[in-house]
């Protein structure tokens, strides 16, 4: 397995619905000045090591107001809170675009990183980072 050399900390649950459930955007809050908006290409999806019940609680939530208009796979369920892979990488994706409005019922904004290529990788433990960074993986 190749992996790229840029990550992205993603906060879980939301890591999970990225390479589980379809989620096609990772929304961002980032000024219009941030560097990390103009990255395209191969990424590492990191899962952070912090997450709250509240959290958790949103992404639920969110989930099931989706799977109204956008079905999930039949059986698809998003695990127990203390059984979601926390501080390392999780899966691969590529970044092909950043939207200020999306279609896309995973759009919350302001903006987004649209994802595709989406693939789960086994779990590899690393410490995350703010923004784009380069994980230290073990050899």
């Amino acid at each position: 397995m190749t992996l790229t050399t840029h990550a992205l900390s993603i906060r879980q649950p939301w890591a999970w619905a990225i390479i589980h459930a379809g989620k096609d955007v990772e929304n961002r809050d980032w000024r219009p000045s941030n560097p990390g908006l103009k990255f395209r290409g191969p990424v590492m999806i990191h899962a952070s090591k912090g997450m709250t019940r509240d959290e958790y609680e949103g992404c639920l939530h969110a989930c099931h107001q989706i799977s109204y208009t956008h079905p999930f796979p039949p059986g698809l369920a998003m695990p127990a809170f203390d059984d979601l892979l926390r501080g390392g990488i999780v899966g691969t994706a590529k970044i092909v675009d950043v939207v200020t409005k999306s279609d896309s019922p995973w759009f919350f904004g302001p903006c987004g990183l649209i994802l595709e290529d989406v693939r789960p990788i086994p779990f590899i433990p690393c410490k995350g980072a703010l923004g784009f960074f380069k994980p230290e993986l073990p050899a």
